[in-house]
């Protein structure tokens, strides 16, 4: 199996040329081969311009064969492919360019305005250039780099979603981008028949890994919406023979809470939930609607998405769980890195061909983060049982302590979940003089919902006892998420404390 990215594109073009790889929703198709040809000229068209290897250059834009090209191109010139989350706000995106020292930044004409009015606060002096379909066919053939880049070339350069000070930029080599495609393949048995719906935005690593990486591994194909939308998502699923998917939770409960009528789809195998932990309630409501069974995984941005999965039916799913390790090791581990005994609660380590090269221009946080002997403090407290699935119990940056007791959000998540109107739910900690900290949680509910915060509140205190059930329930119309659609819970303490 080839061990880059182009090498891999190149790989299928020469073997299943024909084979489709990347569709639209209303029935565009490309090849392996089309694909190839049109990465082959961009970046023809970059080294054409000055782009040597290693160079950053940024792509802003939706999903979309456009977005998808910008990528495969970007990584076929050897450059470092930056991706700019469009949801992140002018200043962040400022900050990404001018940290990523990015060169050139291909846009769409939605997203061109964001990217000029971040370039004016910031001091990047990258040129703005808008995709048409001749950056992909009228190449300088002389300019195409005649090598691919090798395993171990910088491939990736994405930005966390913190909730707290700057994001900090993940860099991934080729090699761990294909191990980000090589073990999402491995844990759900994809084959060139298999077909993805991606619905979350190739500017997150679960979109682009899983769903794009996933497929090129496994000579699949995959369909790319602009966006994920609840009315289209099952008629897209059908239309084109899709099946998989891959999904965060919450796009599960908006799923679970729209009424259309659902009728059966074929083709479609099993559905993939990753990103956030899955409500066990909402992921048996969801089967048991839908007869569609869903996965439970947990990947990062630093380990290019899936470390945990739970394997396929008839294999055991264990409702709770984002499964066991699979392509790389997994281990929990108390504060010396020392490996607990199962059953046992600690953090989570995970170390493989998947993990991060570095943090981009911060050895402080790259040598916290990784270990001697390449293990990646993952920062999520778990356990792993007898036959090695894992239970995550909480972020160790959002434990709530109250009167010197750890809770873990995710319990209070769960119990607020059991009532059916909950579309949205989490937990966080306030400041209390009597307790140090005093738990509180807001919640998104269904459209006509009579639910109020006592109803929670007592909910919360029948499920797991007064003394861990929230003393306030914001009722919002929305929780803040980050780009994945995973709740960030010191965004709504603070979106909450300032009301």
């Amino acid at each position: 199996m080839s061990d880059s990215v182009a090498a891999m594109l190149e790989q299928r073009a020469a073997e299943t040329p024909d084979a489709p790889f990347l569709m639209t929703p209303d029935g565009d198709v490309l090849t392996y081969a089309q694909v190839a040809e049109r990465a082959r000229g961009l970046a023809g068209w970059l080294a054409g311009e000055g782009i040597e290897p290693g160079d950053s250059v940024a792509w802003a834009m939706p999903n979309g064969l456009d977005s998808a090209l910008c990528l495969l191109g970007i990584l076929r010139a050897g450059g470092l492919a930056t991706a700019i989350n469009l949801v992140a706000g002018r200043d962040i995106v400022a900050y990404v360019l001018d940290h990523s020292d990015a060169r050139i930044v291909l846009v769409g004409a939605e997203t061109e305005p964001l990217v000029r009015e971040a370039l004016a606060q910031s001091d990047s002096s990258a040129r703005i250039v808008t995709v048409t379909d001749d950056l992909f066919t009228s190449r300088n053939a002389e300019a195409v780099p005649e090598a691919v880049p090798g395993a171990d070339a910088d491939a990736l350069l994405m930005y966390t979603s913190g909730t707290t000070g700057r994001p900090k930029g993940v860099t991934l080599t080729h090699r761990a981008l294909i191990a980000g495609g090589r073990y999402p393949a491995l844990a759900h048995e994809l084959t060139p028949q298999d077909r993805a719906l991606c619905v979350l935005p190739l500017y997150h690593i679960n979109g682009l890994c899983v769903t794009v990486m996933g497929p090129l591994v496994s000579g699949g194909s995959v369909v790319l919406p602009p966006k994920f939308s609840v009315k289209s998502f099952w008629p897209t699923l059908r239309a084109r023979g899709c099946t998989w998917f891959s999904v965060v939770p919450t796009q599960i409960s908006y799923l679970l809470h729209d009424e259309t009528p659902f009728e059966a789809i074929p083709s479609l195998r099993f559905g993939r939930s990753a990103s956030a932990p899955l409500s066990p309630d909402v992921q048996s409501a969801f089967e048991d609607r839908f007869d569609v069974p869903i996965v439970e995984t947990m990947g990062l941005t630093e380990t290019a998405a899936q470390i945990l999965s739970n394997p396929l039916p008839p294999g055991i799913r264990k409702i709770g769980s984002p499964g066991v390790a699979i392509g790389n090791e997994v281990r929990v581990a108390d504060k010396s890195q020392r490996e607990t005994p199962r059953g046992e609660e600690g953090e989570v380590l995970v170390r493989g061909e998947n993990v991060m090269r570095c943090y981009r221009k911060n050895p402080d946080a790259t040598r916290e983060a990784l270990t001697e002997d390449g293990w990646l403090r993952t920062g999520d407290l778990g356990r792993m049982d007898a036959e090695g699935y894992v239970t995550i119990t909480g972020r160790l940056k959002e434990l709530i302590i109250k009167g010197g007791e750890n809770i873990a959000p995710r319990e209070v998540d769960e119990a607020l979940y059991t009532h059916a109107d909950v579309i949205e739910a989490a937990a966080f900690a306030c400041p209390c003089d009597r307790y140090g900290q005093r738990i509180e949680a807001g919640v998104m509910l269904a459209d006509g919902s009579a639910a109020t915060e006592a109803v929670l509140i007592a909910l919360c205190i029948e499920r797991i006892g007064k003394f861990k059930a929230p003393d306030r329930v914001h009722i919002l119309p929305e929780l803040p998420k980050g780009p994945s659609g995973k709740i960030q819970r010191i965004k709504l303490a603070a979106l909450v404390l300032k009301t």
